[in-house]
């Protein structure tokens, strides 16, 4: 009973862990499709540019605020599908004309005659005359009390705290779930605003308000507000760009990177936490250096990088990190890998930073494909353990995580639906990750490879088929049955040997058809056995001592001795 509590928690911690996403498996409806897919009425148009202007009532729980979205037209098109979720209404829409041809042209809808809704899917029916190539701006209005968030970031929605004096203290979380719970968009991963975004906050001003990127202008309104305008110039996917609002206090520091430029350091905290960020926030400098080493140089260097702390645990929120990790080492003091390596650092810190290269600048166009985010980002935490520990400290990590491990369903889920696979592409993920480092039996080349990978993608959105075959290509081994075992199959493969003197026979079982991993043994010396799923023998030569043998630890594998 002792061993099922301590598995039972060990499997509540890893649940938790997983916070960028509700894992919950619910039935398909036309609205999946509608927010999952890229419908006729989305395919039309290119987000280029946000300008989000939001003002929040904490005594109401309510938003209004509008959306300028710039968009350019790559296709023919005169219908424009925007989400905007719940109970959030549309008030007002109109969109500039800019082309040669329409120049100075304005249309205002008639909100009753123009616009119709399926769900959280709004139909703006356009005049069209949309000019292919061309920039265009929608202007959208709305209001609405948004939906409230009530386990952050386990749950998505508008947060609505207060902190330990009684301060007002909100903000956002909305992965999976999208932005359009709390402003119009074109919510799919695969459209980011090209020209990156515009974030303005209007709030009391007792209060601060934080945005992603750089600060571009601060605003008294006349009405005891203050409009704090933030503005990010990269491509930026829109569940990261999210207001943090409440009494905070800043304090920055200057990083020289690995190119040599310098980047800023912004810290956001509740100003009585301050001195405890200063200590805690040490952990960022090094993890920077880590970083940029294994992945390449921080791909956001324009807009600056940022902690903020925020009312719920992280979110890997581009240039502005939200932090709520409680300036503790772990995750919430608590050691994922079971191995004491994960109280060394700070589990947001790392993991959510990590995400600035796996999730921010590569991005998978579907949610479908979130393994690229969250499997690389996983194990971020092992090289960054290896940073600043040893590579045995990162293997000890690693291996120690796939307690966590549930194999439910596969990490990869159906396409076009907006739904995410088993939470397994964490820790699974990582040791996937994990295992191909070690068939690829080159730390140098495996370093350019993860390094090549956000060179090669740098500010795009991506499939799995891509990043798969880059790293097939790239290291020159055919990682297609690796691929499908880990991502799109629940079987752990097994390993059957048998030994009879020098002679060890062998095979792979509980695997996918053609699975081919090769494994590294020790017996004496280290070599590579080389499985199929047919039965085949290796006679080694006199060195081999069969009382040695054993299978090296980081393939994430099972063994059976016949």
């Amino acid at each position: 009973m002792k061993k099922l509590t301590v598995a039972f928690i060990t499997l509540c911690i890893a649940w938790a862990a997983n916070a960028q996403l509700d894992h919950k498996i619910k039935p398909l409806n036309q609205q999946d499709t509608l927010r999952g897919a890229i419908t006729a009425e989305r395919a039309w148009w290119d987000v280029q540019h946000y300008a989000i202007t939001v003002n929040p009532d904490f005594a109401t729980k309510t938003i209004s605020g509008s959306n300028n979205i710039r968009f350019k037209a790559i296709a023919a098109g005169s219908i424009m599908q925007i989400d905007l979720q719940g109970v959030l209404q549309i008030d007002s829409i109109a969109i500039v004309y800019s082309s040669p041809q329409t120049k100075d042209k304005k249309w205002n809808a008639d909100t009753k005659k123009d616009l119709t809704r399926n769900g959280n899917a709004w139909y703006i029916h356009t005049p069209g005359g949309f000019e292919i190539n061309q920039n265009y701006t929608l202007t959208i209005y709305y209001h609405g009390k948004p939906k409230e968030a009530l386990r952050a970031p386990w749950d998505g929605g508008w947060i609505w705290k207060k902190d330990q004096n009684n301060n007002p203290w909100m903000s956002v979380a909305c992965q999976g779930l999208g932005a359009s719970v709390w402003y119009p968009c074109k919510d799919h991963q695969s459209d980011e605003p090209d020209n990156g975004a515009t974030l303005t906050i209007i709030v009391p001003d007792t209060l601060t308000a934080v945005g992603n990127g750089r600060l571009a202008n601060k605003q008294q309104m006349g009405n005891s507000t203050t409009a704090w305008v933030w503005k990010v110039t990269n491509p930026i996917n829109n569940y990261n760009i999210i207001p943090y609002i409440g009494k905070y206090t800043n304090f920055t520091e200057t990083y020289i990177g690995e190119t040599e430029k310098n980047l800023e350091l912004s810290y956001w905290v509740l100003n009585y936490n301050e001195t405890k960020a200063k200590e805690q926030f040490k952990q960022v400098v090094p993890m920077l250096q880590c970083f940029e080493k294994w992945f390449g140089p921080y791909p956001f260097y324009e807009d600056g990088f940022k902690l903020v702390e925020s009312p719920h645990l992280g979110m890997e929120h581009q240039s502005a990190v939200a932090y709520g990790n409680q300036f503790k080492n772990g995750y919430l003091g608590r050691d994922l890998s079971g191995t004491g390596w994960g109280l060394k650092w700070d589990f947001i810190i790392i993991h959510e930073s990590g995400h600035e290269w796996f999730g921010n600048n590569i991005t998978s166009k579907d949610l479908a494909d979130m393994w690229i985010h969250e499997s690389f980002t996983n194990y971020s935490e092992t090289i960054y353990t290896q940073c600043q520990f040893g590579i045995e400290a990162g293997n000890d990590y690693v291996i120690g995580t796939r307690n966590n491990i549930a194999n439910d369903i596969p990490i990869i889920a159906p396409y076009n639906v907006n739904k995410e696979g088993s939470g397994d592409m964490y820790y699974k993920g990582g040791n996937m990750i994990h295992t191909i480092r070690q068939i690829i039996n080159n730390d140098e080349k495996f370093r350019q490879l993860l390094r090549g990978l956000n060179k090669t993608f740098y500010h795009q959105t991506v499939t799995t088929q891509q990043v798969e075959t880059y790293i097939s290509q790239q290291s020159g081994i055919n990682f297609s049955k690796v691929f499908d075992q880990y991502l799109r199959s629940t079987q752990i493969p097994v390993l059957e040997y048998k030994i009879k003197g020098n002679t060890v026979t062998y095979r792979w079982s509980n695997c996918v058809s053609g699975f081919n991993m090769p494994v590294k043994i020790f017996a004496g010396k280290e070599q590579w056995l080389k499985p199929t799923q047919k039965w085949q023998s290796t006679r080694f030569a006199d060195w081999f001592n069969a009382k040695q043998f054993k299978i090296d630890r980081n393939f994430y594998i099972e063994t059976k001795k016949l």
